[in-house]
């Protein structure tokens, strides 16, 4: 394992931030992951850690094919995560809405810009990515249709779904959209937490990245075969929203079956205490998506149903 500096950048009120980077094996430009690019992913930034620990492991035991690099960068806005801010905190900008980036642009153009450039020439590209909304999701892979996705390639991760969406014009700026632009077969994984560990999802999250490396020829390890995904659109998912605004109590979570006419949550009033709307499931399927913050806004999407194939 070789440890490396790929973008540093200097401040006048605390210390230089540097992006690491961690290189294993030689050769090609094999595979590139990716992991919190925003200052609250946690659990991007802890299954990064978790991969660099088991790739340290395979690399001493002969297990990276030879002609092979894999690199991993567990985190590009750690000053944001130090001090607990989802953006980066003196403009409240976004860094993976900032790609292909700029160097001679704002600091988080050049952030991204300085990454990208260390990042936009392997065969493969994988990041650990967090929702726009607050929440938890069934562990799945997302791929943009920009017409260079493959769905195949994103089922030999072994999750539950691949999710393929149609790009909208500010997802051009993402990490993933440009990845594909400039060939890298891209892939985001989400997992069940973003600021909290969750250590069952972050386990299936190495699992998934260690079984598609070896899939692709790039490790030799042994693992279990995971799931036969099932790939869907995500214009398919059903939306639920909310009809009032309160104090929110989640029933349902990822992964349950419910049925029409099930309670899915309860909105309390936030005075009162007394219950102003239950949300009723309004089709027959599977949790994909489910908010989490205990506050909720009136018409706020706050799950998404995978519906039953009958429907």
């Amino acid at each position: 394992m070789r440890k490396e500096v790929i973008y540093s950048l200097s401040s006048p009120y605390r210390e230089e931030m540097k992006v690491t980077a961690y290189r294993f094996g030689h050769g090609k430009k094999a595979a590139c992951i990716v992991g919190s690019i925003r200052g609250n992913e946690v659990q991007q930034l802890y299954v990064c850690s978790q991969l660099i620990k088991k790739l340290t492991e395979l690399e001493a035991s002969g297990a990276i094919v030879s002609g092979n690099e894999i690199t991993v960068i567990p985190s590009v806005s750690h000053h944001s995560m130090n001090i607990g801010k989802r953006f980066w905190a003196v403009d409240n900008t976004d860094v993976n809405r900032m790609f292909p980036g700029y160097d001679l642009g704002e600091t988080t153009q050049r952030i991204a810009a300085g990454v990208f450039e260390e990042v936009k020439n392997y065969d493969y590209g994988i990041q650990f990515a967090s929702f726009y909304m607050p929440g938890d999701f069934i562990p799945h892979v997302r791929m943009m249709d920009t017409g260079k996705q493959s769905a195949s390639l994103a089922s030999l991760f072994g999750l539950p779904y691949v999710v393929i969406r149609k790009p909208r014009p500010i997802d051009t700026t993402t990490l993933n959209y440009n990845w594909q632009v400039w060939d890298t077969n891209a892939f985001s994984i989400y997992t069940n937490e973003t600021d909290e560990v969750d250590e069952a999802s972050a386990r299936q999250a190495v699992a998934a990245v260690l079984r598609f490396l070896t899939r692709m020829g790039i490790l030799r390890y042994h693992n279990h075969s995971g799931y036969i995904a099932t790939v869907i659109a995500e214009e398919e998912l059903r939306q639920i929203k909310t009809n009032v605004g309160g104090i929110y109590r989640r029933l349902k979570h990822p992964g349950e079956e419910v049925h029409m006419g099930d309670v899915l949550a309860e909105i309390l009033h936030p005075f009162e205490g007394e219950v102003l709307s239950q949300i009723i499931a309004p089709t027959e399927g599977i949790i994909f998506f489910a908010h989490k913050k205990p506050l909720v806004t009136e018409n706020e999407v706050i799950y998404k149903i995978i519906r039953r194939l009958h429907e």
